[in-house]
């Protein structure tokens, strides 16, 4: 056959999404601290929205609002819920205040610590100069960061003046700092501290055998039996492994809680945390530059409207999908509300989805990296999505056959802790069927660590 060009039509149907979508699902998973972000970022960038004075907000009202809502297509039902003017919901809501904190003062560095330490000490000025070099080296945790021929170029000087002075600051407190690795770190603060020389012994020598729980071979190595190095070895554990962090001005995160589950009556009301968001409006100035302004401005300004509209509504729909989904949750999980967290009940992303006729996709992003605030505290909305295991023929969600296992290796023995076999059949013995395996898994998932890293005196 001769090759030859050609041209044909074909029909095809193919599933796009658009800009706007994508930004619709990514409100949706937002929480409200990062919504409030995109809404003070919007704010900035589109001139028709503007946030709103709490002093002057309650004052006159514009004449014209309704027919310029009427000029939006009737948009009057778009915005934030709670800061609507005239809403019924918005009174119920303001009687929800989220979590209300005052900044935390900063706390001195860990450099300013040994600085004002050096500042007392009689150096002459080239043992200073090394001396302000390390500890401006030396970082958060307390660790030093240069090495002493690094510190010795930049310095002018020699090596071995700079492991002088080196020592001098390891002196200083917190004990353990300028160490350059957890070795050096912990081996300063036992000889601070006065631990025995067996504990000094292990860090200098064993300590990867202390942390994989092989006390059998440093009892060999060593010469000391079990008890001595199980002794050792609580002591070694109090050391601090990060002695800057105590000093170290670290960010604090608060929980801002998304929804709120209050009890009245024998029924329990959905409240979602709207007031935590800032509060906007159209901006008037604007609002009349587009009806009456040039033709190059009011182009600009539709563009700007139409933007501003689908954010509104989108964040509306993600309040709508959020109550419907956690007005399910409370409603399979109301022994956990009136209860506590011990009545959990197994459910999954897709029963819930079942139930609202929605996708799961859709269920995980309305509970993604948000909490709630019941009546027991406050709690990741995740936590509720748990699938169950076989008791009893009935399901035990995950998440209490978890604290299950807490409680048992709460109340063991320090001296002979239980092992995931042990726990596996005394779960088996209160009829939860599940394998060893699997309490190892839990086991993992909750910190705990082994039974022989849990064996104590």
């Amino acid at each position: 056959m001769k090759p030859a060009y050609g041209l044909e039509l074909v029909q095809t149907q193919k599933l796009v999404l658009t800009p706007e979508l994508h930004q619709a699902i990514m409100i949706l998973q937002m929480n409200v601290q990062e919504l409030s972000g995109l809404i003070l970022e919007e704010i900035e960038k589109n001139p028709l929205l503007e946030l709103i004075d709490e002093t002057t907000e309650k004052l006159h009202e514009d004449e014209d609002e309704e027919d310029w809502m009427a000029y939006f297509l009737d948009s009057s039902d778009l915005g934030l819920g709670g800061r609507v003017r005239g809403s019924s919901s918005a009174r119920r809501l303001d009687e929800y205040n989220p979590l209300r904190y005052t900044s935390a003062q900063p706390n001195v560095s860990i450099r300013g610590h040994l600085l004002s330490q050096l500042g007392v000490i009689r150096l002459d000025p080239k043992e200073q100069s090394i001396a302000r070099f390390i500890i401006e080296s030396i970082d958060d945790n307390g660790y030093l960061q240069s090495t002493p021929r690094e510190i010795a170029s930049a310095t002018a000087s020699c090596p071995e003046q700079v492991e002088s002075v080196l020592k001098l600051v390891q002196k200083f407190d917190p004990p353990g700092v300028a160490a350059r690795n957890l070795r050096e770190c912990l081996e300063l603060q036992a000889e601070a501290k006065g631990l025995s020389p067996l504990a000094l012994e292990i860090i200098r020598h064993h300590l990867d055998d202390l942390a994989r729980g092989r006390y059998s071979k440093i009892c060999q190595s060593t010469n000391a039996c079990l008890k001595q190095v199980l002794r050792a070895r609580d002591s070694i554990v109090k050391l601090q492994p990060k002695p800057g962090a105590a000093f170290s001005g670290g960010h604090v995160t608060f929980i801002v809680p998304d929804i709120a589950v209050k009890r009245i009556g024998d029924e329990f009301v959905v409240i979602l945390n709207d007031s935590a968001l800032p509060s906007i409006r159209w901006n008037p100035y604007y609002r009349k530059l587009l009806i009456s302004g040039e033709k190059d401005a009011r182009s600009y300004l539709i563009k700007q409207m139409k933007r501003a509209r689908f954010l509104l509504r989108s964040i509306e729909q993600r309040r709508i999908t959020i109550s419907r989904v956690m007005e399910s949750i409370v409603g399979r999980q109301r022994r956990f509300f009136l209860e506590g967290p011990g009545h959990l009940e197994p459910m999954t992303l897709k029963d819930v989805a079942d139930e609202l006729d929605i996708h799961d996709s859709t269920v995980s992003r309305a509970v993604s990296g948000k909490y709630v605030d019941t009546p027991f505290g406050v709690f990741p909305c995740k936590m509720f999505f748990s699938p169950g295991v076989e008791s009893y023929g009935q399901e035990v969600s995950q998440y209490n056959i978890k604290r299950m296992i807490e409680e048992m290796v709460r109340n063991e023995d320090p001296g002979a802790p239980l092992t995931d076999s042990q726990i596996a059949h005394g779960l088996n013995s209160q009829g939860v069927e599940i394998a060893r395996r699997t309490v190892a898994k839990y086991r993992s998932q909750l910190g705990i660590p082994p039974s022989n890293r849990r064996k104590k005196l």
